[in-house]
């Protein structure tokens, strides 16, 4: 389905390229399985059973998991009205709203077309943000619903999935069996283990790469769509800070769910190197809106 969020040509084919090399990755990793004799079919089928898992429930398993409920106009009026008037401005339909009662400031959207998505704000940022930020959150989210941005990363992870049940199959059928009749020769599982060590070593980082691509690209058409990529910056900033005053606790609790979130909840102390976050550094963020916010001729 179309929409009139604004596409980026250079992150388009940054993505595309991405996901060229995980699918070669794919094919040379199911190749050298098969190759190697193991048991490729039946631990296929155990990941295609989570890809479909993750793929046709991603919404509610992530409304369960952070504790969003879904809310109707007459419970959250201005929230919905936000959404409605952005969605008639993306020309897109409305996905359904939820709130999730967390005091870490944050939102995030999930599913896996745009007649199933869902999108979900915290307490927390409702407390904080002024109505301008907030809809500079709530447009780069509906920007991901629009691009199925969901879809792409649930098909994406598929090779970390299948690598890391392969390792775990290595590890526990035992590493003893040789190649040939037992006759000298590296362990098949041994070997098995490795490449799939190095395969979703490899996986992961594209995965991340990709992710961070399609956060920038969410960033941009969200503030191309509202026209005010000043109030994306400020929401950035101001969540970004608010997270110093978050319990660690609470921040531990949120970072698993770091890839689907605005901004990434990091605890005190927690460093990730940039090859590794999910999310672009706050500096290049608020770098590309400030250089939006300029071809705008605006603030």
């Amino acid at each position: 389905m179309s929409s009139r969020f604004a596409s980026d040509s250079g992150l388009t084919r940054r993505m595309l390229v991405t996901m060229f090399l995980l699918g070669l990755l794919y094919v040379v990793f199911v190749g050298v399985l098969i190759a190697l004799g193991a048991q490729a079919v039946t631990v296929l089928l155990i990941a295609v059973v989570v890809l479909l898992v993750q793929y046709f429930l991603s919404d509610r398993i992530a409304l369960f998991a952070m504790g969003g409920r879904e809310v109707s106009p007459q419970q959250a009026p201005e929230l919905h009205g936000m959404i409605d008037r952005l969605c008639a401005m993306a020309d897109m339909p409305k996905p359904r709203v939820a709130i999730a009662d967390s005091d870490v400031p944050n939102a995030f959207a999930t599913g896996r077309n745009q007649k199933k998505s869902v999108v979900c704000v915290t307490t927390g940022i409702l407390r904080r943000l002024e109505p301008q930020e907030l809809e500079g959150v709530l447009a780069h989210e509906l920007s991901h619903v629009a691009h199925r941005d969901v879809a792409v990363m649930t098909i994406a992870s598929f090779l970390g999935i299948l690598a890391g049940l392969m390792t775990r199959v290595a590890l526990y059928s035992g590493l003893g069996s040789r190649r040939g009749n037992g006759q000298g020769g590296l362990p098949i599982g041994l070997i098995i283990m490795l490449v799939s060590v190095v395969v979703y070593a490899v996986s992961f980082l594209l995965t991340r790469a990709l992710s961070r691509y399609r956060e920038l690209a969410a960033d941009r058409a969200g503030a191309l769509l509202t026209q005010r990529p000043s109030a994306m910056a400020s929401a950035l900033v101001k969540i970004s800070g608010d997270m110093a005053r978050i319990p660690t606790r609470d921040l531990r609790e949120a970072e698993p769910f770091n890839a689907f979130y605005f901004a990434p909840a990091l605890a005190p102390g927690a460093t990730m190197a940039a090859l590794f976050s999910t999310h672009p550094p706050l500096d290049r963020r608020l770098d590309q809106l400030s250089k939006i916010s300029a071809q705008l001729g605006r603030g």
